[in-house]
């Protein structure tokens, strides 16, 4: 088997990155779960579908909703189907990074203004920063997995149609 630019088996790059994909997807899963027991999530019976009263909280720090939960459990699915291929994970991590990079700026504009009608997810300031660390650790592991995974004009995957 061929070596990599850096002396790294191509074949463990794109295990990496598959790795990081159901790593972080498993973990999306686990947090969505753990949003709906109660004790875990403190304020339980304060949590509402969707907006910004929802007096719940996740290990009584991240404010979260029914919504939101149901979100991190949908986006963790999502992930473990994406991390089935080379391409796939690379998708997810990166495309994912940007989506919870959006979804920092939303708290941004949102987290102080009540009466916002796009105030839809709860969010505080620490869903704020986990949002920002989320999508820049995402987003970089999509790109920096990536070269290993042969991403400088090797071959990714084989097709879909192939088995």
């Amino acid at each position: 088997m061929g070596r990599g630019r850096r002396g790294h088996s191509p074949t463990v790059g794109r295990s990496r990155i598959r790795a990081a994909a159901v790593t972080v997807a498993g973990v999306f899963v686990l947090v969505g779960i753990l949003g709906f027991v109660p004790g875990v999530t403190t304020g339980y019976d304060e949590m509402t579908f969707a907006g910004h009263e929802s007096g719940a909280k996740l290990l009584g720090v991240f404010q979260v909703s029914i919504l939101h939960n149901a979100v991190h459990l949908v986006f963790g699915l999502v992930g473990l189907l994406f991390a089935r291929t080379v391409a796939g994970s690379r998708v997810y991590l990166t495309a994912g990074g940007a989506v919870y990079l959006l979804l920092w700026l939303y708290g941004l504009v949102v987290e102080h203004d009540a009466d916002q009608p796009a105030n839809f997810l709860p969010v505080n300031g620490a869903d704020n920063f986990l949002h920002l660390g989320l999508g820049l650790g995402m987003v970089l592991l999509g790109l920096l997995l990536s070269a290993g995974a042969g991403a400088t004009g090797g071959t990714l995957d084989r097709p879909l149609d192939r088995p």
